[in-house]
């Protein structure tokens, strides 16, 4: 269903001003040389779910910082609503900050400190009325009335609630914080925060180390939150299922882009149509353009051609010759001279080259081919503790999906194919001359010094590396081709890891967790590309986008001890 996109998400117009969570004119520099955030104005109204798109390292977790008040912007305000016995505003970071040595009851606890604060309040005010008097009894029905409105008496009730909905009640509550996995960590910070049910809230990455029934539960609960809701997450699904309007902040020439006009589900689906619709615009011009500028060229060309032709004498009238040529000369220099004009002004206000979507440049060939029957076939495998596996058969066009839980050995099982390492029991036989590639989620450089251009070079060789750049791939932007590769973040690193395979596309594909830490974009286009990949794909993911659009086999892994 198509979406109308506007730029504002002040769909609310009852909404009384102080309820909505405004920024203006907010900048942020680091290091007194990087601008990442340049004059960024947005309003949330309560009820409002905002997303926030953008590439790795655009601003989006130092906006949200902002908007928490976490950080100060360099120019710029921020409000926040505000609310009576109501915390105006929280954020859950990417990494937790609680002191190491508090025990995740403390953790709960402070997120609970007003709750606690008004139960001892009650308590006080309990004990003044046996003294009597107007003022005591007034003190005490304030405080019960705004018990009532808070929620108090449930709110050990609703605690365990939320735990469970988070996969966390099994877990003693007396264990300090860095007693635990980060993953429960980040799921303790999640739980405490809408605990402490803000008046605003803003999520960076708010479904890292959750599972699908976390996930729904999270779902639930922004859904139903009252107040504004700004967010940022890679998470495509929960993007769809829970953002009212979307804005991307990357730079563009107007500002960033704000897209809203729905409320209910599907706004990260109608984002990726109207983005679609944009490039197919942009390409139907730039191609109009390019159309019209060979036209000109070609008239420029012919004028340029009459006039050495007028300058020959056809006759020996050399005063007649004179006047006719210097009239046609004059009149076909005037024309070159405007059609020169107009493509100087056409080329100045014309489109940049629409970039080409990802794509795989083909298999290379082979001195012994790879058709007819399967490239890989395990039998009985079997890693102690890590996996077991009956039978795999992975043909030359197959498509392959491996899902299950954290621990089920989805990883283990990719390394296993690709050859790393021998199973403890069972086989696996490869077919001669197949190669094989393995996007590892945690990329390791030999030599982290080398530059991503200096890799790329010595993968493919000097004549692919000539044939087909390492810029025209679209995966690494020209100011980071020369730096170290270490120096590089981990998105960046995975890019160019997957620039390395996809010069070279292997006969046998394997990816473990391929969209995390690529920009959202990117994450669609790998999976677009890999439904035309011309060899086999194998995938372990826990994306519910891709595994919702995933149209080949799946193979389910258990855990096991």
């Amino acid at each position: 269903m198509a979406t109308q996109f506007t730029h504002s998400f002040m769909s609310t117009p009852e909404a009384r001003a102080g309820d909505v969570l405004r920024l203006e004119g907010v900048s942020r520099t680091f290091d007194g040389v990087r601008r990442v955030i340049d004059g960024f104005s947005l309003l949330v109204p309560p009820g409002a779910r905002i997303g926030l798109l953008g590439e790795n390292g655009a601003g989006k977790s130092t906006l949200l910082r902002i908007a928490a008040g976490a950080d100060a912007p360099d120019a710029g305000t921020v409000a926040v609503p505000r609310r009576r016995g109501l915390r105006s505003a929280g954020l859950l970071a990417q990494e937790v900050r609680a002191p190491r040595h508090w025990s995740l009851r403390d953790l709960l606890e402070d997120a609970l400190g007003e709750y606690r604060a008004l139960e001892r309040d009650l308590e006080a005010a309990a004990l003044d009325l046996a003294e009597g008097g107007d003022a005591a009894a007034d003190r005490y029905a304030a405080l019960l009335q705004e018990a009532e409105t808070g929620g108090l008496w449930s709110i050990d009730a609703r605690r365990d609630a939320v735990l469970s909905g988070l996969g966390l009640e099994g877990i003693p509550l007396e264990r300090r914080i860095d007693e635990v996995s980060g993953g429960q960590r980040s799921r303790f910070a999640l739980a405490a925060l809408l605990l402490g049910r803000p008046v605003a809230l803003m999520l960076d990455e708010p479904t890292n180390h959750l599972d699908d029934e976390a996930v729904a539960f999270l779902r639930g609960e922004l859904r139903a939150w009252n107040g504004p809701v700004l967010f940022a997450s890679h998470d495509r699904a929960f993007l769809d299922e829970v953002a009212t309007g979307l804005v991307d902040i990357d730079p563009h020439r107007d500002g960033a882009q704000r897209y809203g006009g729905r409320a209910d589900a599907g706004m990260y689906t109608a984002y990726l149509e109207h983005k679609a619709a944009e490039y197919r615009r942009w390409v139907d011009r730039y191609n109009a353009e390019q159309q019209e500028l060979a036209r000109l060229r070609e008239e420029s060309g012919a004028a340029e051609v009459n006039i050495h032709r007028e300058r020959v004498m056809k006759d020996r009238n050399k005063m007649a010759f004179g006047m006719r040529g210097d009239r046609a000369q004059q009149s076909n220099a005037a024309r070159r001279l405007a059609l020169e004009r107009r493509i100087a002004e056409l080329e100045a206000l014309s489109l940049s080259r629409p970039v080409e979507p990802l794509r795989f440049a083909g298999i290379p060939t082979g001195s012994t081919p790879l058709e007819g029957g399967p490239l890989l076939e395990a039998r009985d495998v079997r890693v102690d503790g890590r996996l077991r596996l009956a039978a795999l058969d992975l043909e030359a066009d197959a498509r392959l999906l491996i899902t299950g839980a954290n621990g089920a050995g989805k990883s283990t099982l990719l390394s296993l194919l690709a050859g790393d390492f021998a199973p403890d029991a069972g086989t696996v036989q490869r077919r001669k001359g197949l190669r094989i590639a393995l996007l590892e989620q945690d990329v390791r450089w030999p030599d982290p010094s080398r530059s991503p251009r200096d890799l790329y070079g010595r993968a493919v060789g000097e004549a692919r590396a000539a044939a087909l750049p390492l810029a025209e791939l679209g995966l690494i932007h020209a100011r980071d081709e020369d730096r170290p590769v270490g120096a590089l973040s981990v998105g960046q690193q995975r890019r160019v890891a997957l620039a390395l395979i996809i010069a070279r596309p292997p006969h046998l594909f394997l990816l473990d967790e391929p969209t995390n830490h690529l920009s959202l974009s990117l994450a669609t286009e790998l999976e677009d590309a890999l439904g035309t990949y011309p060899g086999a794909v194998v995938v372990a993911s826990h994306d519910r986008w891709l595994r919702r659009r995933w149209s080949g086999r799946t193979l389910h892994l258990e855990p096991h001890g």
